[in-house]
């Protein structure tokens, strides 16, 4: 239950600034992406370099995506919401420990990919799915906290103009040639991913993605899925 309390009868309603709709879009991603990855790793056969290098290869564009929006909010978000809006601020140093912790997790599966991609075998898969584990229980209790208790703040505090920042940091922070992939993970966690395109890109781009981008992100999930 959400410990922000209702304005006073009779007061205002605090006025829509900004659209942060995109923070559970963008956690739909993480989700969806880190959900299934243990079953991903349990897929590859011992001894198969080229399935595991398909699914750490796809394991570190999540971690990628993860740590860059964990360092956006680090860096524009925290501060501005308890300076702005003090009564956020018990919220805002519980998101701070709640980042550290998944950091946490998420360098111990960033240690254990490299060996697991170049030797695929029982102990080194363990090692991946106990840093897995980790990094969805820290998000089962960050996301849903976030989105209720730090995404209404933001709608009444921050301008569009900073909101945006955040979607164009985590486009920046997307690995040279893993576009397709990455889009194509954020469309499919979508609820209707058909909106979801016609909403967020241009025409052109949405072209784009019929003619290039949806094909090589389907040979991508095959790679991922493939029988040893």
């Amino acid at each position: 239950m959400s410990s922000i309390q209702p304005s006073p009868p009779g007061s205002p309603e605090p006025a829509i600034t900004c659209d942060a709709s995109g923070m559970a879009q963008i956690h739909r991603f993480f989700r969806a992406g880190f959900g299934e990855a243990p079953d991903l790793v349990r897929g590859v056969e011992p001894g198969d370099v080229s399935h595991a290098t398909a699914v750490a290869e796809h394991l570190w564009l999540l971690s990628t995506a993860l740590h860059a929006h964990h360092e956006g909010e680090d860096e524009r978000l925290w501060d501005a919401l308890a300076s702005r809006a003090p009564g956020c601020a018990v919220h805002v140093e519980r998101m701070k420990v709640q980042h550290a912790r998944m950091l946490g997790h998420l360098a111990e599966l960033d240690v254990a990919l490299p060996a697991w991609k170049a030797n695929p075998a029982p102990a080194t898969a363990d090692a991946v799915l106990s840093a897995l584990d980790g990094v969805n229980a820290a998000l089962a209790e960050h996301l849903p906290d976030e989105e209720r208790e730090i995404v209404p703040v933001m709608e009444t505090t921050l301008t569009q103009e900073e909101v945006d920042w955040f979607s164009e940091h985590g486009r920046r922070a997307t690995p040279r040639g893993y576009m397709w992939t990455q889009l194509g993970g954020i469309v499919a966690a979508q609820p209707d991913p058909d909106a979801w395109l016609r909403a967020h890109l241009p025409a052109p781009v949405r072209l784009m993605w019929r003619a290039v981008g949806r094909r090589r992100y389907a040979a991508h999930r095959a790679g991922l899925r493939r029988s040893a």
